[in-house]
């Protein structure tokens, strides 16, 4: 087989043409650090390091949601620390206030110095999370969730949570309902609560009373004892509506202190009720906390004292204390999430530390082997640079 000049000569450019966009190549992935610098270098790496990059940028937002709802749910655990030491501040001033030795006017700067811890408690259900969200207005975070108006406290934001996706299969609330918290907060024992008419004239005192057979409750039923005395024989009648006693409770020897039970709860009086004086048991309703201290307020305002004041003030603590343990359920959960979010955190960052090995192995340049390649190839682009000048030699024209 005959082979021309012109062959060796496209054949050894070729090559060396071939040799140093190997070596250009080399020199680019150890100048740039990857080993993948275009997806014809490896289709099927580059592939899979698209699915990872994709997977670590979604792992990275999730990182970020995380952080988002930590911050709002620790600003809102801060503000319900505060919450809770006013409420504690708000329960020993009204217990205070119940001493007998206090006067009118005591009484009016305990009242005074409670409407200005309800005015804060009104500013701290209105605090936002530094950006102008409300923490505490479910979707409305850009709508004030609570007013003072003439007629008490009002809430305008609604039920709603917010929600932040937190990992690829979770999603947290990142705020509660003001509702929840503020608003609907059980009176009385939480299954029935007990008031004193306004008209009583005694020094009958109502206990908050409790459930001794849940069996035997009658749902929304209401009562009445009305206290008859005749003859200095205090006696007192028990009235179910609207399902009637059975059996009827009428002209029961009253004794101070003495357990009343009907329909599974158990209550007591103590003191001397007067003639004609009455007492209400109706299932526990929602009442909201500002109520719960406004109605303080109005009891320690009020010129009347004695057994109203004294029912007044019992009603008051027990709705505190109802109130207390709500927001700090609140703050249980809200601990809860906090601790869910930190377990999360970890668990991302791992993910994403393998995420990123794996991505390294795919797509970084391995320096060792790239040295080792980059001399070889130099040394052999050299070798074939020297022969070809050895062949460019080989011409007839030099022995003639």
């Amino acid at each position: 087989m005959r082979i021309s000049s012109n062959t060796i000569f496209d054949s050894n450019v070729a090559s060396l043409n071939q040799q140093q966009a190997r070596l250009l190549q080399t020199q680019q992935q150890i100048a740039s650090g990857r080993r993948l610098l275009t997806a014809s270098d490896d289709p099927v790496a580059a592939t899979r390091a698209l699915e990872i990059s994709q997977a670590d940028a979604t792992n990275t937002q999730y990182a970020s949601n995380r952080d988002s709802a930590r911050n709002t749910l620790s600003m809102a655990e801060g503000t319900l620390q505060s919450v809770t030491s006013l409420l504690q501040d708000v329960h020993d001033a009204a217990a205070g206030a119940g001493n007998i030795l206090l006067k009118g006017s005591d009484r009016s700067a305990i009242a005074t110095d409670l409407s200005g811890r309800l005015q804060e408690l009104i500013g701290l259900a209105n605090s936002t999370d530094g950006l102008g969200n409300y923490l505490f207005s479910g979707f409305q975070s850009r709508s004030q969730p609570f007013a003072n108006t003439a007629a008490g406290v009002v809430y305008s934001g609604d039920d709603g949570q917010r929600n932040v996706q937190v990992s690829a299969s979770r999603q947290m609330a990142s705020s509660d309902s003001g509702a929840d918290v503020f608003m609907r907060v059980k009176n009385g024992n939480g299954t029935f609560a007990t008031q004193t008419t306004a008209t009583n004239t005694g020094t009958g005192v109502i206990s908050q009373g409790s459930v001794t057979n849940p069996a035997a409750l009658v749902a929304g039923n209401s009562y009445s004892i009305a206290f008859s005395v005749v003859a200095g024989v205090t006696s007192y009648t028990v009235t179910g509506a609207p399902t009637a006693l059975a059996p009827a409770m009428a002209g029961i020897p009253y004794v101070s202190g003495q357990a009343i039970s009907f329909d599974g709860m158990q209550l007591d009086i103590k003191g001397v009720p007067a003639n004609g004086d009455t007492f209400t048991v109706a299932p526990s309703t929602n009442e909201s906390i500002f109520k719960t201290i406004s109605d303080l307020i109005a009891a320690l305002n009020a010129p009347v004292v004695g057994a109203n004041l004294t029912n007044s003030l019992s009603r008051g603590i027990n709705n505190l204390d109802n109130a207390l343990n709500n927001v700090l359920a609140t703050r249980a959960t809200l601990g809860l999430r906090l601790q869910e979010i930190d377990s999360l955190q970890v668990t991302g960052e791992d993910i994403g530390l393998q995420l990123k090995q794996t991505l390294s192995k795919l797509q970084d340049t391995d320096y060792n082997k790239a040295i080792s390649d980059l001399t070889m190839q130099n040394m052999s682009l050299q070798a074939a640079q020297k022969s070809f000048v050895k062949v460019t030699e080989l011409s007839l024209f030099s022995y003639i």
